[in-house]
């Protein structure tokens, strides 16, 4: 890496899960935007021939005008990736979706649904288990090859996976990437226009303060200018909690298209309801956190409170129309339509490289940012990139309303990293029996957790020792 006048030269990005669908790609667009940066950019994926896939793609795009953008290069073994890489960005799956099938639907026949699978939850505990081990390796190798790089993780559980980054390498400068508090920060936007006559604004014109752990993050502050917008969303919440937001034609089109995509806030504003605080995720995940007869009682609940169950086969067909519409770029069949992705990845590099300050949100260990959760569990809030690091702010202690709802998510999460450090399924049936959407008795709960390490049990060898 090398700083000419006023751009940065020669940047190297290892990425591990170099064949993803969607990260990777929406990352290689954005780079194709960028006249500051240039370099290479190494993609690493158990799924070699995806890389090759992505390395083609990624070497397809036009350079920035300007600048000499990037070159995209698929590599085989991890370390040669990682060798003088200046960012590690990781986004993997690993497993089957018929692993995740099990994770999201076997609970079903003990009356326990899932609306997302990815984060908390039987779902996002097994989910868990099976990643964690991958990240510990990933940490040990960072820490072998390049230890001064940033490291930035996209992949869920964010809050956990990131944590297992930094108990095996505590000296690691690793973050967590998540768009979640995007989505409500556009929402406020567009109750500031249809509350206030405002028009215009934009996400970045909102100004929040964050906290919380990933999708379960709240805000307690929010502003654009000087308009305080609680009082205004306490208005447009007190028109809309019963029957949500009013959808557009475009929103039931993409509905009506993807139903799994359904949202309508209503669980946001039932919760701003009870709490007097905005939760700042999206509304299958919120649902997630809550005790399972609160919004995931059955699907028809589900469909009340105006959202989806994200099933399993969805995906998996959302996996291979993403990866035949590559193939039909990279054939030239189908034109990509090259756009900027929304995500910050690109402006959070230019932040640490000094070509652009940055403030947005990010998961961390926690240094005093949330006083009243655990010194060093993983954390969500606001932080600064500037020249060199990124600084987490403070966002003050959690509210007392909702302290009950989050202090013991952080317990099942440090719980959960430590029950993968030492490969200790007892440890994880613990945690797994005290989450609020397992509302079984003990001896059904036990019965539900040993059928779902048999049906993962390939992924799981190593606590089976």
């Amino acid at each position: 890496m090398k700083y000419v006048e006023n751009r940065v030269e020669d940047f190297k990005i290892a990425y591990i899960g170099g064949g993803s669908r969607l990260w990777a790609m929406n990352l290689m667009g954005d780079l194709s935007f960028e006249p500051l940066l240039s370099g290479q950019v190494d993609l690493y994926d158990v799924d070699y021939e995806s890389a090759v896939a992505n390395e083609k793609f990624g070497n397809s795009l036009p350079k920035p005008e300007g600048g000499k953008g990037f070159t995209y290069r698929a590599v085989e073994k991890l370390e040669t990736a990682l060798t003088d890489a200046d960012m590690v960005i990781i986004s993997i799956f690993p497993g089957t979706y018929e692993a995740m099938g099990s994770d999201v639907h076997h609970p079903e026949k003990y009356g326990i649904y899932t609306s997302v699978g990815d984060t908390v939850g039987p779902a996002g505990i097994f989910r868990a288990l099976r990643f964690l081990p991958l990240f510990e390796q990933f940490a040990l190798a960072i820490k072998e090859h390049c230890p001064n790089a940033w490291v930035v993780n996209f992949t869920n559980p964010m809050t956990v996976c990131t944590r297992m980054l930094y108990k095996t390498f505590p000296e690691i400068k690793a973050y967590g990437c998540c768009h979640e508090v995007f989505g409500t920060q556009s929402f406020l936007a567009h109750i500031l226009e249809k509350e206030c006559g405002i028009e215009g604004a934009q996400r970045d014109d909102i100004r929040v303060n964050v906290l919380g752990v990933n999708h379960f993050t709240w805000l307690t502050e929010a502003h654009y200018k000087n308009i305080d917008l609680f009082p205004i969303y306490k208005q447009y919440v007190d028109k809309y909690h019963a029957t949500g937001k009013p959808v557009t034609e475009e929103e039931a089109d993409e509905w009506a298209r993807n139903p799994h995509s359904r949202t309508n806030q209503r669980v946001k504003m039932d919760l701003f309801r009870r709490y007097g605080y905005i939760a700042a995720a999206g509304d299958r995940h919120l649902a997630e956190f809550c005790p399972g007869d609160w919004y995931l009682k059955d699907p028809q609940t589900v469909y009340d409170w105006g959202f989806a169950l994200t099933n399993v086969p969805w995906r998996k067909s959302w996996f291979y129309e993403r990866s035949e519409k590559r193939d039909a770029i990279l054939a030239g069949k189908e034109k990509f339509d090259l756009k900027p992705s929304g995500e910050e990845t690109v402006r959070q590099i230019k932040g640490l490289l000094g070509l652009g300050d940055l403030v947005t949100n990010v998961n961390m260990p926690n240094r005093g940012q949330i006083p009243n959760l655990p010194f060093g569990a993983v954390v969500e809030t606001n932080a600064s990139f500037t020249t060199g690091g990124v600084k987490p702010l403070v966002a003050g202690e959690v509210p007392q309303e909702i302290y009950g709802l989050i202090s013991p998510v952080v317990w099942e999460q440090e719980t959960i990293v430590e029950a993968a450090a030492t490969r200790d399924l007892e440890l994880a049936f613990k945690a797994f029996v005290k989450n609020p959407l397992v509302r079984l008795p003990l001896d059904e709960a036990r019965k539900l957790f040993d059928e779902m390490v048999e049906n993962t049990k390939e992924f799981l060898t190593d606590y089976l020792k």
